[in-house]
């Protein structure tokens, strides 16, 4: 698709997207029913299938002592044709702990994955990349590191093409994206698959109270944090950080959305025809969520987030369950998660979890 609008056809599919299985437009009257509806499609809309049966199988490396906990590596089968590296932080004491799933961001930048959020410990070369990464969007924190010191265990994985599955450059997006469509397979559907057996693993580790597992994340982490609580009832909160908008409103010239490339991670084909991203983070309501925006973000307008605000606050009002969703625009900021961000999101997340 080309970076802007096609004549014709552009303006006439897009006054197509309705939205039918929307909750409050689905003919679906009982919410429980409705999410199974909506889930289910949104599962055969993945194109890749459930592998619930897959072994885990995890190898845990050896641990390395921090200020108030250890960090290790656990590489883990998320489906059946990969092994996965991720890194695992675990509070010291005796627990069990509540825990989050840390969710990478896109950024373009390929070199480092789970090293934007948890500092390296044993690649010089990535600790210097992934220290730059934290100046420049977490007010030279690591979210990762900071969620453990407050009592959390955290697993952080790369998704396909970052870090040790990568690195990409930008320009092969696309071509790896229509391989694995021509392959019957999707890199989006992919990536919510692992996303939401990469929850289940987390929430089934000793150390981890599973009724206690959140999944946050920052840009196109943000994303994958809603979409895997829509996916999966083991995340039981989501702090969602610079993601969510009305896909109407984000299809505009110059936005990311129309020039494929880093889109087609987030691309599952048909599902405009029945939701919209807040419909399917809605999926996880009446869970504790929190969705902050910059006023200033550039990748997403104002009236998207707005318009995703909105339908955000009418389901969970619907389930008389507006005090467990936290909605707030930053009026000085643009596409960051800087400290003071980070401070509310750990707040929250001890209330609510």
């Amino acid at each position: 698709m080309v970076d802007g609008p096609l004549p014709g056809f552009h303006p006439a599919l897009k006054a197509a997207l309705t939205f039918p299985l929307a909750w409050g437009a689905s003919p679906i009257r009982d919410f429980r029913a409705w999410r199974r509806a909506a889930r289910a499609k949104v599962d055969e809309l993945l194109i890749v299938g459930r592998e619930d049966g897959t072994p885990y199988a995890p190898e845990f490396g050896e641990p390395v002592r921090r200020d108030g906990y250890r960090a290790q590596s656990v590489t883990l089968s998320l489906t059946r044709h990969e092994r996965v590296r991720a890194a695992l932080l675990t509070p010291d004491g005796p627990g069990p702990f509540p825990a989050v799933l840390l969710l990478h961001d896109h950024g373009a930048k390929f070199d480092i994955g789970k090293e934007k959020l948890v500092r390296p410990w044993d690649d010089d070369v990535r600790l210097a990349s992934a220290q730059a990464w934290a100046a420049k969007y977490f007010s030279g924190r690591f979210v990762g590191d900071e969620l453990a010191r407050r009592g959390h265990v955290v697993l952080c994985a790369d998704a396909l093409g970052w870090g040790d599955r990568g690195p990409l450059s930008y320009d092969q997006q696309q071509a790896l994206a229509s391989n694995f469509f021509n392959l019957g397979s999707s890199l989006a559907g992919l990536m919510a698959r692992e996303d939401a057996r990469a929850a289940g693993f987390l929430a089934g580790l000793d150390r981890v109270d599973a009724r206690r597992v959140a999944a946050v994340g920052f840009s196109m982490g943000a994303y994958r944090a809603w979409q895997t609580a829509a996916l999966t009832d083991a995340v039981r909160a989501v702090a969602s950080v610079c993601w969510m908008t009305g896909l109407k409103d984000m299809m505009v010239p110059g936005n990311n959305t129309l020039r494929g490339q880093s889109s087609y991670y987030m691309l599952h084909p048909g599902l405009p025809r029945f939701l919209d991203f807040p419909d399917v983070a809605s999926i996880a309501a009446p869970r504790p969520m929190l969705f902050f925006s910059g006023a200033l973000d550039p990748l997403f307008p104002t009236d998207g987030v707005r318009t995703a605000h909105e339908k955000l606050r009418a389901v969970w009002r619907s389930r008389h369950a507006e005090e467990r969703l936290r909605l707030k625009t930053w009026p000085e900021l643009g596409h960051v998660f800087v400290d003071r961000m980070q401070d509310e999101v750990f707040d929250w997340l001890d209330r609510v979890l």
